[in-house]
């Protein structure tokens, strides 16, 4: 009754969903150009402030300005170095304990484990994940820490009681499944085709997962590596329990450090008026942020498409 050649239904309809696909897009993009709109502005407010290579390459963060011009501290010291060492420096440690857990799990998973282990293990693997952040920071700040001293002070070395150390192997442990369950997807997600062909011609086991599955799913590993590191760029909960607020511009491990994300989250705690530098700056550490993330993901597109032209 209503599908007739002259009501044309079925054009119709697919105009419809066209529109609201385009409309669900530019909603995307509109907001995505928002939030790049409102960190750029409020950013060159505080470069119009503070010199940009003061903000890039100054060894000392202290933002506490005054009230009052006729206060001590008048101006602060907006030097973002320390931040963007103790960030990577907690990331790096969390990446090196994630990924070649993560990955070694994935391709027991994938190649070796039985359909029965694989049903309990791939479960209890991925309740790491549900885990909140603020829980992982109690285990790092009442257990992980303070074993960390007692260990180093029995051999010799002085660890203080929050360190890069704590946060990061904590942190590596909260995205090992991140990393494991992408992979796991990834690398059953070869053909069997590839497989079969590679342990036909002699290859064995290993060598049929080292150097035909793996570089198969490349980039589908490289995308859970990448999220992973984005996780452990933007947390907070776990460096403000474990690593400390000291924006300490150091290399060593054992040292409190905090990241840009902490003090992100430190700038704009409170009744904060948007009109000074120290404010401001909030938006400027959010920027690098975002150009950051940016850049990772130039570079795992490009090492994606490299391996990708090879297996097509």
């Amino acid at each position: 009754m209503y599908v007739t050649p002259s009501r044309k239904a079925q054009k119709a309809v697919e105009a419809l969903i066209r529109g609201v696909l385009v409309l669900s897009s530019t909603v995307a993009v509109l907001t995505t150009l928002g939030i790049v709109a409102s960190l750029l502005f409020e950013s060159l407010r505080f470069f119009d402030a503070v010199p940009l290579t003061d903000f890039l390459f100054g060894l000392e963060w202290s933002p506490q300005t005054a009230i009052r011009a006729d206060q001590v501290g008048a101006s602060g010291s907006f030097g973002a170095v320390p931040l963007f060492a103790g960030t990577l420096l907690i990331s790096a440690i969390a990446l090196v304990i994630a990924i070649p857990v993560g990955l070694y799990s994935a391709i027991y998973l994938a190649e070796y484990a039985s359909t029965s282990v694989r049903a309990w293990v791939k479960p209890t693997l991925e309740i790491l994940a549900g885990i909140p952040t603020v829980v992982y920071g109690f285990f790092a700040a009442l257990v992980v820490a303070p074993w960390l001293r007692g260990a180093g002070e029995g051999a010799g070395f002085e660890v203080s009681s929050e360190s890069a150390l704590a946060a990061g192997l904590v942190m590596g442990i909260m995205i090992i499944p991140l990393i494991s369950s992408l992979a796991e997807d990834v690398i059953s997600a070869v053909p069997r085709s590839l497989r079969e062909a590679a342990l036909g011609l002699g290859a064995t086991r290993s060598e049929m997962i080292r150097q035909i599955v793996l570089p198969a799913a490349l980039p589908g590993i490289m995308g859970g590596v990448l999220l992973a590191a984005s996780r452990a760029i933007g947390e907070t909960m776990i460096v403000v329990m474990a690593a400390g607020l000291s924006a300490n511009l150091t290399a060593n491990p054992f040292q409190a450090v905090t990241t840009v994300t902490v003090q992100i989250v430190t700038l704009l705690t409170g009744d904060q008026e948007f009109d000074s530098p120290k404010t401001l700056v909030a938006f400027a550490l959010g920027l690098v942020l975002f150009v950051v993330t940016l850049l990772l993901n130039v570079v795992a597109l490009k090492v994606v498409k490299k391996y990708r032209e090879q297996y097509e």
